[in-house]
């Protein structure tokens, strides 16, 4: 058995990451970060939980205009394949991420 308590993990760099678990071809890590990610996509379904803080999550819908959606503790995100974002910490935030395994 492992425990984590999120609030007292920080990274070296922002979206550094502490791997929590492997399943099959998935991965679960800890991120810490204060800094916003890069607009991208991903080849693989990716499920952001936001532990403690707050993220905004920008996104492009079908016609391509971008959207912004708050993420708070208990708000779920699922980017599924293909779909175009970017995390932007409010401050700082640790975000469970699950991903295909092998991905940045």
């Amino acid at each position: 058995m492992r425990f984590v308590t999120a609030g007292e993990f920080t990274a070296e760099r922002p979206w550094g990451a502490i791997p929590l678990a492997a399943l099959d071809d998935a991965t679960v890590r800890l991120h810490w970060t204060d800094t916003e990610y890069v607009w991208h996509t991903n080849d693989g379904v990716e499920v952001f939980v936001v532990i403690d803080g707050e993220v905004d999550m920008h996104y492009r819908d079908r016609s391509g205009k971008e959207r912004v959606r708050r993420l708070t503790p208990g708000v779920v995100c699922i980017a599924d394949v293909g779909d175009e974002h970017k995390a932007a910490p409010v401050g700082q935030a640790r975000i469970v991420v699950v991903e295909k395994a092998g991905s940045i």
